[in-house]
């Protein structure tokens, strides 16, 4: 898939269904891989942070998560890009391993969240594997505990790793288990309390505007407000500046090649 630069990171792009083609034929390959599902704060941690930048740039695949990377990408470039959002593409993944008797680990989140969503795995997609699942502790691992959870996750076979600490330590944790998990690693985040029924997600209507960010707000302005009102605020500064010296090089581009 191609990648397009926005601010110092490199996102994939293309058609939604693209996408989900494009990381099933990851799982299909048997080899350790990881995607990164890409919002505004994972470009604003990846600017300011050149060890984490490297992370999500090497990651197989970063999806354009949220309308103002989709839209920013289809200005920029001149081709209209689909939203590739981790909420969506965690139950369409779902659906396709179910249908292509894929296997499925589920890593993070709460002993409550993982219960709810395998209760609703087994309603909705009863032909599904679940190879295991596993909520680590919240604290930093010994080494003794980060080899049993390999041994753990690989030991259950799983086509895919859904991936679900929160950015950027999810992030984090799949590239630093790159070549060590043998599956395809995806950082869902957020899909698996929507999915469990424990968060509700915003109104279409609302997503097609680019407000979903703060209609989470409202539901976790304590947890959120800093990471959305600063954070999407020097996004817009930052974007700016990008688009503008974006222009002014496809201009010196094509004066050249007159």
């Amino acid at each position: 898939m191609i990648k397009r630069r926005l601010l110092a990171t490199r996102l994939s792009t293309g058609k939604y269904q693209l996408f989900v083609e494009e990381i099933i034929a990851l799982s299909q390959r048997k080899k350790s891989s990881y995607v990164c599902i890409s919002n505004v704060h994972m470009l604003i941690e990846a600017h300011q942070d050149k060890t984490f930048r490297s992370v999500v740039n090497n990651a197989n695949i970063a999806t354009p998560d949220g309308m103002p990377l989709a839209k920013s990408l289809g200005v920029l470039y001149g081709k209209s890009q689909d939203r590739v959002a981790g909420m969506d593409l965690f139950p369409s993944l779902l659906k396709e391993s179910e249908e292509r008797g894929l296997s499925v680990f589920l890593y993070g989140s709460t002993e409550e969240v993982l219960t709810k969503i395998i209760e609703r795995i087994k309603k909705d997609h009863p032909g599904l594997k679940i190879a295991g699942y596993y909520s680590p502790p919240f604290r930093v691992l010994t080494e003794i505990e980060k080899k049993e959870i390999i041994d753990l996750i690989n030991g259950s076979g799983p086509d895919f790793v859904m991936v679900a600490l929160g950015c950027p330590k999810q992030e984090k944790w799949m590239a630093e288990h790159k070549n060590k998990i043998n599956s395809c690693m995806l950082g869902v985040g957020g899909a698996f309390p929507v999915y469990a029924g424990v968060q509700d997600r915003a109104p279409q209507w609302v997503q097609n505007i680019s407000m979903e960010w703060a209609y989470r707000l409202i539901q976790e302005p304590k947890r959120l407000w800093k990471r959305y009102v600063i954070t999407n605020s020097l996004f817009i500064l930052l974007m700016a500046g990008f688009s503008a010296r974006h222009v002014v090089r496809v201009y010196n581009v094509k004066r050249r090649m007159k």
